[in-house]
């Protein structure tokens, strides 16, 4: 969650259906009309328009990103989700649109707020706080929080989500399915029906606020009493289906230990990368969702405290062994057994290797022999990524090669590669081969 947004002035959130099928027309036809205005002015000078070019230029790129954040829920969730897991890998004008969506976002107006609450806690809800902060002290894509204070005291975080996310669901998934599919970044021929469907179910799960508290206090189960580590407490008394409440948690943006020394943050990256191999290997369950906003750092103590379980899910046993041969392979140095280990896990088709072997290898070697180096990865020197974007923009083109890998591994490896971009952000560097040997072995 932002906390600048949430400082922002209430915004109604459509929760109808037909309204939210509105937002989408009245964004087509925005998009449509500056579509035709860009291709009139392209003819002017003489060229022949793209489709391509017309749809991404820098008003549309606007267009399109505050309709998303005006609708929130899973449209928005979806948008974040991409520029999370493949910001890197989109086009600048696409990136642009879903890096907006990570930093913006509408809360309720008071009167909205009002309705929300009185169903879930009844008319008179209100006497039963000493004192309730109006305004949020974060808004997402599916829930605002607003800190409260009981009768008895306790001091608590409380997520609320907004009208008709819910229930809306499943043709916010399809709109913005359809969305990127005009835009022609996703060919005809990749069946993406499979990962359309699975996440529906993540999204649906995400919205179940009981759900999420029950998933809360298991993690918080297994971190234990960590020095490193704090998941907040769950109040039972005032959790709904549409409204979780905690114990509220001080801590600060994750990102604000960019300004601790070096030391501290690379032990601060060394903590949330040994947590994800802990969550792949020890636990059998991983929190997915490596938005920054769900980690808090506190100063003083040097503990990082852990938010938003609606994307906590099982590691299947099969996955993990999958991942655990792929390490192996990959800190052996074993080329051949990395492309097999990845074959086997789904990351990549048979036809990759088939018609692209040579560059695929190229490939596998760049991260061998970034893995191979003794001593501390610099996560801030990324100069290699763009060598493996290059190898693989260019067989790209060969539509014959397009793969959507498990959906498992999918929501698995969106949590490895979010938790490398934290490390990037905070300029870490980590011994990584000790910390993957410790859970992996020789």
């Amino acid at each position: 969650m932002t906390d600048e947004s949430s400082r922002a002035k209430g915004r109604a959130i459509p929760s109808g259906r037909l309204s939210r099928l509105g937002q989408f027309g009245r964004l087509a036809s925005g998009v449509a009309g500056g579509m035709l205005a860009e291709g009139a002015r392209r003819l002017a000078d003489g060229e022949r328009p793209k489709m391509r070019d017309m749809l991404l230029t820098p008003g549309n790129v606007g267009r399109v990103a505050d309709r998303l954040s005006n609708l929130r829920g899973a449209a928005m969730k979806l948008g974040q989700m991409i520029s999370m897991d493949s910001g890197e890998m989109l086009p600048p004008e696409l990136a642009d649109i879903m890096a907006r969506l990570r930093d913006r976002a509408h809360h309720m107006p008071p009167a909205q707020l009002q309705r929300v609450l009185a169903a879930e806690w009844g008319s008179d809800w209100r006497t039963r706080f000493a004192h309730f902060e109006a305004t949020p002290v974060a808004a997402a894509s599916i829930g605002q929080v607003h800190r409260a204070r009981t009768k008895d005291g306790r001091e608590l975080a409380i997520k609320v989500q907004y009208p008709g996310v819910r229930e809306s669901i499943d043709s916010d998934v399809d709109n913005v399915a359809t969305l990127l599919r005009v835009s022609g970044l996703l060919p005809k021929e990749l069946d993406i029906a499979p990962l359309l469907a699975e996440a529906k179910l993540q999204l649906h799960e995400e919205t179940d606020y009981l759900r999420e508290g029950a998933q809360m206090e298991a993690y918080r189960t297994l971190i234990g009493d960590s020095a490193d580590f704090v998941v907040p407490t769950l109040a039972p008394d005032f959790t709904t289906a549409n409204a979780l409440a905690m114990s509220f948690v001080e801590g600060r943006p994750i990102e604000s230990a960019v300004d601790a020394p070096q030391a501290e943050r690379d032990r601060l990256a060394g903590l949330l990368i040994g947590l994800v191999l802990d969550e792949l290997f020890a636990f059998g369950v991983m929190q997915t969702d490596p938005n920054f906003a769900n980690y808090r750092y506190q100063p003083e103590t040097g503990r990082v405290v852990l938010l938003d379980f609606g994307a906590a899910r099982a590691v299947a046993p099969g996955t993990s062994a999958a991942y655990r041969t792929l390490f192996a392979a990959g800190l052996a140095g074993d080329r051949d057994a990395v492309r097999s280990a990845a074959l086997d896990a789904g990351f990549m088709s048979p036809a990759a290797v088939e018609r692209h072997g040579p560059l695929v290898d190229r490939m596998i070697d760049v991260v061998l022999a970034e893995t191979a180096r003794e001593g501390l990865f610099d996560f801030a020197d990324r100069g290699f990524l763009g060598v493996i974007r290059e190898q693989a923009m260019s067989a790209a083109s060969d539509r014959a090669i397009w793969h959507i890998p498990p959906t498992d591994t999918l929501f698995l490896q969106r949590k490895i590669s979010g938790t490398a971009l934290l490390a990037a952000r905070l300029g870490a560097r980590v011994d990584l081969r000790a910390l993957v040997l410790r859970h992996v072995g020789a």
